[in-house]
């Protein structure tokens, strides 16, 4: 795979498909899964639209997933989240490890994609063709992620990377969402920034897996590190179980990547002995099921009658000739059948 030229891979990719190029999906996977980024590109860009193929997709890939190891990466804006992500693929690609890269980039407000900023600190790797990098756009979902998120994991997953880094959008205190889509969460802070204090407003404490001071060669660095010790001192760790690292780096010249990358097998390792990997996976596993239940549930609801009835029952509520529950029911039942009977 190889991120070079990836924006015109990707944008060559949308023209393909809109102009009713290639729906071959097995094709597709197969082109992808020996490399060929414009097939990656492509299989990406069809499960970002959500298109008639994701369920055939996933069927292609289901008995190729499960093998890459899904790293999060998060913190607020200029911590140096895409620096670091950049170097993290310069030491797992000297290790020899296929990678892929997720940047999820805040929308446009003028287009809705990506700004691909990401993508201008990481073009050392362009031409590296074990190295895939896509940005997405947040396009206003909450949580730091994409809703196409855990679909464009699989796809890079079923294709062949060993490891798939995960880099939010950075916007503040609501990126927790990466961490039930990561096997290992990185939480990122720098000196300086009163993050050590957001920390724990934001609950990064509790996601956090490592704790990574980035800029460690600024004034007040050794504070934040004193200062994120600190506050997890004062947390409950079970017998046996994992406290989190808190690591340095300069990601800028490289300076304790290494260390990061080490901490990163330390703690796979640790889950993997205790099951917590595989459990973590199923968790994972669940809520996407979940939330493709849901959207399926949600355009059969939208195509009732032609999308009347639930402005019928709407109006029933609003007269108070129904409640709201009532109102629930009965759409469910033309969804579903009526519910069974407790016993």
């Amino acid at each position: 795979m190889t991120a070079g030229a990836d924006r015109e891979v990707t944008v060559g990719a949308d023209r393909q498909v809109s102009r009713g190029g290639s729906r071959d999906v097995p094709d597709l996977v197969r082109r992808a899964r020996a490399g060929d980024a414009r097939s990656v590109a492509r299989l990406i860009t069809l499960v970002e639209s959500g298109g008639p193929q994701l369920p055939q997709i996933a069927a292609e890939l289901a008995g190729h997933t499960g093998h890459a190891l899904v790293v999060g990466l998060t913190g607020a804006p200029g911590v140096g989240k895409s620096t670091t992500t950049s170097e993290l693929v310069r030491v797992l690609r000297g290790r020899n490890l296929r990678v892929g890269v997720l940047a999820v980039d805040p929308s446009s407000p003028f287009t809705g994609g990506a700004i691909l900023g990401d993508r201008v600190r990481m073009q050392d790797h362009a031409t590296d063709p074990g190295v895939y990098i896509r940005s997405m756009s947040s396009r206003g979902h909450l949580g730091g992620l994409s809703s196409a998120t855990p679909a464009a994991v699989r796809v890079l997953d079923g294709v062949g990377c060993d490891v798939v880094l995960i880099e939010t959008v950075g916007v503040g205190q609501a990126e927790v969402e990466v961490a039930g889509l990561a096997d290992t969460t990185v939480v990122l802070l720098a000196p300086g920034m009163g993050d050590a204090v957001q920390a724990v407003k934001a609950g990064i404490l509790e996601i956090a897996d490592i704790f990574v001071v980035n800029k460690a060669d600024r004034d007040g660095a050794d504070g934040t590190v004193r200062d994120l010790k600190g506050m997890l001192a004062l947390t409950a760790t079970a017998p046996g179980g994992w406290r989190p690292p808190v690591l340095r780096t300069v990601a800028a010249n490289g300076d304790g990547l290494d260390d990061l990358v080490g901490a990163i097998e330390r703690h796979r390792d640790w889950l993997a002995g205790r099951g917590e990997l595989t459990a973590r996976r199923a968790r994972r596993v669940a809520a996407e099921v979940e939330a493709i239940a849901i959207g399926t549930l949600r355009g059969r609801i939208s195509s009732l009658r032609g999308g009347t009835l639930p402005a019928e029952l709407a109006a029933e509520v609003l007269a108070g000739r129904l409640d709201p529950y009532a109102a629930a029911d009965r759409l469910l039942t033309e969804l579903t059948g009526p519910a069974p009977t407790p016993s």
